[in-house]
């Protein structure tokens, strides 16, 4: 075995389901609206399981995290209740190096809508992002160290539905966040407000935006953005660093 295979993450049984919603039972149309991914197998003496819905109801999260015997009880007497117009699609199995990095990608392939474009511009370049991120990050053996779609509500407001796509902690807490320059300025205000509530309880907290671009000096939104950032002690990585970017973080958290 060469040493890059030695160091690549163990892969473990999955499965997933679809949950569809069903307009019309009678001409067996759907439409993918969640994903439920289950670790099956693997290195981890206690197994996980996960559920992403285009809407994520607070309730699905917590059951989910109980005791295994109460999750088995609850997935059961959801797939009871479940009316003709909500469907589980029957189990599919594969292996895959890491939990949250495949719910990423079957939510992607499977429930994100198809890609359009607006003027050049893709519809899901945060999506596109991520899959990139995660690419980079398991390239560079980091991917199972990072937390993912970490919950900011702690730092901020009950009830805050925004996540961080990545955390990480090794002396200092840290959270990455995919922002696009290009067309997403509400992201980074949304980021912005996060950053400040999260300094506020942690100043050390480090906090990094990846960003499809890097900022233009010409442009008054990415002046703007940049400004923004550096007010709330937001470092900016254009996706063309990221590969140094991991590697730096490779060395720190390990």
């Amino acid at each position: 075995m060469s040493a890059g295979a030695a160091d690549e993450e163990p892969r473990n049984m999955f499965q997933y389901r679809i949950l569809r919603y069903v307009p019309n039972p009678l001409r067996d149309e759907w439409v993918n609206i969640g994903v439920l991914l289950e670790e099956t197998s693997g290195a981890r003496q206690a197994m996980r399981l996960a559920m992403r819905l285009i809407e994520e109801p607070a309730e699905f999260d917590a059951r989910l995290r109980g005791p295994a015997a109460e999750v088995a009880s609850y997935l059961q007497k959801l797939e009871q209740n479940l009316s003709n117009v909500l469907q589980l699609s029957p189990a599919k199995g594969l292996l895959a190096e890491n939990l949250d990095a495949e719910m990423d990608r079957l939510y992607r392939e499977q429930v994100t809508p198809p890609v359009r474009r607006t003027g050049g511009l893709l519809q899901n370049t945060r999506d596109w992002m991520r899959g990139k991120l995660n690419d980079v990050f398991r390239r560079h053996r980091i991917l199972g160290k990072l937390e993912h779609r970490v919950r900011v509500k702690g730092f901020t407001q009950p009830g805050d539905p925004m996540r961080l796509d990545y955390g990480y902690q090794n002396g200092v807490r840290g959270f990455i966040q995919s922002v696009s320059l290009r067309r997403d300025l509400p992201q980074a205000k949304a980021l912005a407000y996060t950053a400040g509530c999260i300094h506020a309880r942690d100043r050390l907290a480090e906090i990094t935006a990846i960003t499809d671009t890097a900022p233009d000096t010409e442009n008054p939104r990415h002046v703007f953005v940049e400004k923004l950032f550096a007010s709330e002690g937001i470092r900016i990585v254009a996706m063309s660093q990221v590969e140094g970017f991991a590697e730096e973080l490779r060395a720190r958290i390990q």
